[in-house]
């Protein structure tokens, strides 16, 4: 596929009170609350609010449906949950969810070792889900892990990330979100990637989801701007750390990529500096400061 011009505007999926918190140490539901709120004031449009997934293996995430019941929702804004099975997604229903998404990895030693099943085992998976969410008129994202790589088997063929999000994208996700999961990935990497779903996935129908396990999260997403991708997963303070790397950062700062699309004179609808204090304060709660270097600049500047 040939580049085009930059996106004028980018679509931010915060992922920050789901994919963040998860890999965090556990909070407050109050706390989860009150970051969503200050997220939805801030003008973040999609924000992943929540996990239906068994509290014995993510234990986090086990007052999910009472976010869900406190969070004060706003027009037009989605609020999204994580449903990998139909007990997930009867859950997310009952406390009116907006949308739900699956996963899958594009690595077959992930799979088995993080849901004990082969890839295609855990898309067959995901059939009734997406069957169950369709009746219901309810829009399915798909999620795609170990696209740069796994910490299992370490390359990952192309061939394989193609296959599981072309997959997913037939099988009726709306939305595919290609995952550098341990953010190992480099700028031409992840630019023949993103070429490679694109040619077999429409471009605006994928949405790119880097660690910053490396710092590389930024370069890795303004390489791949310009073939078109216009949603960007990120988490606010950089949340989420990675269990395979002991201390590195997890999902890229949204106040980093905020700052950069901004730069480049792309629209995100997203006002910084509340985002920043919501960063801020959320951190009070874990045993970590914001880990995103806009933040830190900013919240220096301000004496903080």
């Amino acid at each position: 596929m040939t580049e085009s011009a930059l996106p004028k505007r980018v679509k931010i999926v915060e992922v920050g009170p789901r994919d963040g918190l998860q890999n965090e140490v556990a909070v407050p539901t109050s706390a989860k609350v009150a970051l969503i709120d200050q997220l939805t004031e801030a003008g973040l449009s999609y924000i992943e609010s929540a996990s239906f997934v068994s509290p014995k293996w993510v234990p986090q995430m086990a007052d999910s449906a009472d976010v869900m019941r406190a969070i004060q929702r706003a027009t037009g804004v989605t609020y999204a949950g994580l449903t990998p099975n139909l007990k997930g997604f009867d859950n997310a229903l009952a406390v009116n969810t907006d949308e739900v998404a699956v996963f899958g990895a594009a690595s077959e030693a992930f799979s088995q070792k993080n849901i004990n099943c082969s890839i295609d085992e855990s898309l067959a998976r995901f059939e009734p889900v997406i069957s169950a969410a369709k009746e219901k008129g309810i829009p399915v994202r798909g999620y795609v892990s170990c696209v740069l790589g796994c910490p299992y088997q370490g390359q990952v063929p192309l061939a394989d990330v193609v296959r599981v999000a072309k997959t997913l994208y037939d099988m009726g996700c709306y939305e595919v979100s290609l995952g550098d999961t341990i953010g190992i990935g480099t700028p031409l990497q992840a630019k023949e990637m993103l070429q490679a779903v694109a040619a077999e996935v429409p471009i605006e129908h994928l949405a790119l989801h880097f660690h910053n396990t490396y710092g590389q999260a930024l370069a890795n997403i303004s390489a791949c701007l310009p073939l078109g991708v216009a949603t960007i997963d990120s988490a606010v303070a950089g949340l989420g750390g990675c269990p395979y790397a002991k201390g590195a950062s997890g999902n890229v700062a949204t106040e980093d990529v905020v700052y950069m699309l901004t730069g480049m004179g792309i629209e995100t609808g997203v006002d910084l500096q509340k985002l920043i204090a919501a960063g801020a304060t959320i951190c009070q709660h874990l045993e970590h400061g914001p880990r995103s270097q806009v933040a830190l600049a900013e919240l220096a500047k301000q004496g903080k």
